[in-house]
């Protein structure tokens, strides 16, 4: 089984669009009520649907090896962070960002902690 993408519900399509690709991220779907994004490294996908009053309780989270580097890029564009890159207690530095629909996004690097922490539970 393999996960094929998240969508993530938006008020304003064309804002969110351009926050995305503002993001680095390749549009490949642009409809007025649907947008599918291609992500930079490997073959993942997310979706963004127009909703007249969208609500979102998730947390979307986009991983890059070099992420302070990143959010410098991006802060460089405008995008503004609500957390600067910080080592968290489990071991994933992250960086933490709303879209222009108050979707949570997190940008981090876990590294081999992402699917191997200390406490996995062995199988």
């Amino acid at each position: 089984m393999n996960l094929n993408q998240v969508t993530l519900p938006v008020a304003h399509m064309k804002n969110a669009v351009t926050f995305y690709q503002t993001l680095g991220f390749e549009l490949i779907v642009d409809t007025p009520h649907y947008a599918r994004f291609a992500c930079p490294m490997g073959d993942s996908t997310f979706s963004l649907s127009l909703e007249e009053n969208p609500v979102n309780g998730a947390t979307i989270y986009f991983e890059h090896a070099e992420l302070d580097n990143w959010v410098d890029e991006l802060q460089a564009k405008g995008i503004t962070f609500t957390q600067l890159p910080t080592d968290e207690r489990y071991l994933w530095r992250e960086a933490v960002l709303f879209d222009p629909s108050g979707n949570k996004i997190k940008l981090y690097w876990a590294g081999e902690n992402r699917l191997n922490p200390p406490w996995r539970v062995k199988n």
